[in-house]
């Protein structure tokens, strides 16, 4: 810009500010709580408060406005994605027409059950009012498990869009549409063109991403539009969208890499239709279940989903007959049709079939879907009678086996399928045509969702992703290095070198701590734990050689633990190739224990040499409330050598019969167990205990001199598999029920 331009642009901008904020302005800038307050009890129609750029920290927000159809009240930051409220903040609403917008809501929690709330009392709640372009960001409660809305919509005509959600880290719902008083019935919300950014696995029931109505107002209708909003990794339980009210609509969604489904759990009336769920065969990853009456499913588009049972591609369960309102209605007329599923592995009829759950589909059908996929060749499962479906018109690639019961609903083709300019699996256009499905192609993509301001990049920082720092032997050097690192950074210790702990090392965030190939470099510990993961933290070790001759003599020493307080963000855990001697200074002396209150996305131990402990290798047995809440997602135990552990070389457990969740699931192969279980204080008296586990595979190993493996199979239809392996001297498996395959078990 001229100087001459600079002359006339300044006075300019000076006039609009003045009258932006001069007494004939109808914005009031509020810079504390006093004045935001005062500005709050004098506010009219076609008003605008303004909060200023900053931190508002520890500020519980109540707006009370009243405005009109033609004169809206505003509440907005100053400059959009400036106001930063953090600490323990809410912000709560009544009143009606007003919209609020541009506020961030970082690195803090709420103080009451809710952080944006609409409604202030239960009597006072917002209609007709708009919440637009503001955000949530890790605005969770230190403990994991005290749970908390994110937001909860109260009364009717509200409108939730172009928001930002990511990065719960704790029990509750993110979003929660409340039914619970005749004000806020037959609401008609609006909630479009949401990002629902990532969400960490919560290890427990209560981590549903959104939530329409519950259980005791299921039946009560909401009528509801969720459209295009954006679900991005959304991993908190095996519920992603838990639809528990009537009368709401789904449509045009997208569902990214998201472990679960969109469930309509209760409720009648429910149209899902237009919605994009891509899993790219990550783990778990699941489409659409029915459940209830009048549900209809139609012209969705299901694509490299791994979910099995409950989170298949497609599922329809069965009910309990004359069930109360927390179970499971019978599907009574249920459609599900024009939907395309490629490359899934699964499609589920009366799930869920057991001794209470006897009442099978009816009135419902199954037509002109198009099915498309070589992974699995048994995808179709029928738990139970199916005769109350009607399959029509369905096609599907002649590789797949059809159960004989419902062949004639279905139409052989050749296994089409390509990619297209967006990335999608799609099948052959003449097939797609077939089902009149129309054109592929997401209905919103990932941009055009959430806060314009703010970016969607979140992911987890990877090990060796920083610097690298040579750690010298010696006394505390360790610690010292450790001071210095930075997420992602790798210490590099010497081969050979002897390196001893006098206080605890504290692993805030993710760090790698390695030699290189050659001599293990030794550590030892007078503290009875050598390395603490603090929340935030994950770890990686390679090439290391622990030993317990410094450690003091206590009874419960450990290598590594976690936390001793609730962590809220997951960690995980990599041990490769070490060494580990002597833990035998006193009693229970284990490898690894988790505490409770935390929870591993991975622990895996491989290639590895552990010799003479008087405690277990891993300890992933506290959560003990028995409500389905355990302490490790995937768990990979490979090509180790155990010789004389006293306890468990593994003790997981997940008590309890919630189905909400997915795992444990757990991996073992290729280990040698020697004189390993036998400990006379050894509780479980068992060399390996799996309780509640979901999803394990044993295979390549054997047990010599040993106590016998022991397994409690409970809920959620376990996928238990022992193959190939040798008990020498060993008792044989010992299990609570034979709901588990072996293959090839050798006892000598």
């Amino acid at each position: 810009m001229s100087e001459i331009g600079k002359s006339r642009f300044y006075p300019l901008a000076l006039l609009l500010v003045f009258l932006s904020f001069s007494p004939m302005s109808s914005a009031k800038l509020v810079k504390t709580m006093a004045q935001f307050d005062k500005a709050v009890e004098t506010v009219k129609p076609g008003d605008e408060i303004v909060l200023a750029n900053g931190v508002w920290r520890d500020v519980e927000l109540v707006f009370k406005a009243k405005g009109l159809p033609e004169k809206r009240i505003e509440l907005k930051a100053q400059t959009p994605g400036k106001v930063i409220i953090t600490g323990q903040s809410n912000l709560s609403l009544s009143g009606e027409y007003f919209v609020v917008s541009g506020l961030v809501f970082k690195d803090g929690y709420t103080p009451t059950g809710e952080v944006i709330s609409f409604r202030t009392s239960n009597n006072d709640l917002a209609n007709n009012a708009r919440v637009t372009n503001t955000v949530i960001d890790n605005f969770s409660h230190p403990e994991r498990h005290l749970a908390d809305l994110w937001v909860a919509i109260y009364g009717k005509n509200n409108r939730f869009d172009h928001n930002s959600l990511v990065n719960k880290r704790n029990r509750g719902v993110t979003l929660a549409v409340r039914l619970n008083s005749e004000g806020s019935e037959e609401n008609n919300h609006l909630i479009e063109y949401n990002y629902f950014g990532p969400r960490q696995i919560l290890g427990a029931n209560g981590g549903e991403t959104l939530r329409v109505g519950t259980s005791h107002f299921s039946t009560k209708y909401s009528n509801t539009l969720i459209q295009y909003n954006f679900f991005d990794r959304v991993n908190g339980e095996h519920e992603i969208i838990s639809n528990k009210s009537s009368g709401n609509v789904y449509r045009g969604n997208v569902i990214f890499e998201s472990q679960g489904t969109l469930t309509m759990r209760h409720g009648h009336h429910t149209t899902v239709e237009g919605n994009y769920i891509i899993g790219n065969r990550k783990p778990n990853t699941g489409g659409i279940r029915i459940i209830n009456e009048y549900q209809t499913v139609k012209n969705n588009y299901l694509s490299g989903l791994t979910g099995h049972r409950f989170r298949g591609a497609l599922v329809i369960m069965n009910g309990v007959p004359n069930s109360s309102p927390n179970r499971y209605n019978q599907a009574i007329e249920a459609i599900m049709e024009n939907n395309i599923v490629v490359d899934s592995d699964y499609i589920n009829f009366g799930a869920g079939s057991d001794e209470e759950r006897t009442a099978t589909p009816i009135d419902s059908s199954f037509r002109n879907n198009l099915i498309m996929g070589k992974g699995n060749l048994d995808p179709i499962t029928l738990y139970d009678d199916v005769s109350g479906i009607a399959f029509e018109g369905n096609i599907i690639n002649s590789e797949v086996n059809i159960p004989a019961t419902i062949k004639d609903g279905f139409i052989n083709s050749e296994y089409k399928v390509s990619e297209n300019k967006q990335s999608l699996r799609v099948p052959e256009q003449s097939l797609v045509d077939k089902i009149a499905f129309g054109e592929i192609k997401l209905p919103i993509s990932k941009a055009q969702t959430g806060a314009n301001y703010y970016k969607k990049d979140e992911s987890n920082i990877a090990f060796h992703s920083g610097k690298t720092i040579a750690v010298d032997a010696g006394t505390d050097t360790i610690l010292a290095a450790l001071d210095k690192s930075e997420p992602g950074d790798t210490l590099i210790l010497e081969n050979g070198g002897e390196y001893l702990l006098t206080k605890l090392a504290s692993i805030k965030h993710p760090i790698t701590i390695i030699a290189k190939s050659g001599k293990k470099p030794i550590i030892r510990s007078q503290k009875p734990s050598f390395l603490v993961i603090e929340n935030g933290g994950a770890l990686e070790i390679e090439n290391l050689w622990f030993d317990g001759a410094e450690s003091p003599d206590y009874k419960g020493n450990n290598i590594i633990r976690t936390s001793g307080y609730a962590m809220n963000i997951n960690y995980s855990l990599s041990v490769r190739n070490i060494k580990v001697t002597d833990l035998d200074i006193n009693g229970y002396f284990d490898f690894f224990k988790a505490t409770p209150g935390t929870f591993a996305d991975s622990i895996e131990i491989i290639d590895s040499e552990i010799t003479n402990i008087t405690g277990a290798v891993l300890v992933l047995d506290k959560e003990t409330d028995d409500i389905g809440v355990y302490s490790v997602e995937n768990l990979t135990i490979a090509g180790n050598t155990f010789t004389d552990i006293k306890a468990e070389i593994a003790n997981v457990y997940r008590g309890g019969f919630d189905e909400s969740t997915f795992g444990p699931m757990v991996t073992v192969t290729n280990n040698i167990f020697t004189n390993t279980g036998k400990g006379s204080t050894h509780k479980s008296a068992s060399s390996m205990y799996f309780h509640g586990v979901q999803h394990l595979h044993i295979s390549d190993s054997k047990w010599i001199d040993s106590a016998p493996l022991k397994l409690h199979l409970s809920n959620g239809e376990p996928i238990t598999v022992i193959e190939d392996v040798l008990m020498k001297n060993t008792a044989k498996i010992s299990a609570n029920n034979n709901d588990y395959e072996t293959r090839n078990i050798k006892y000598q």
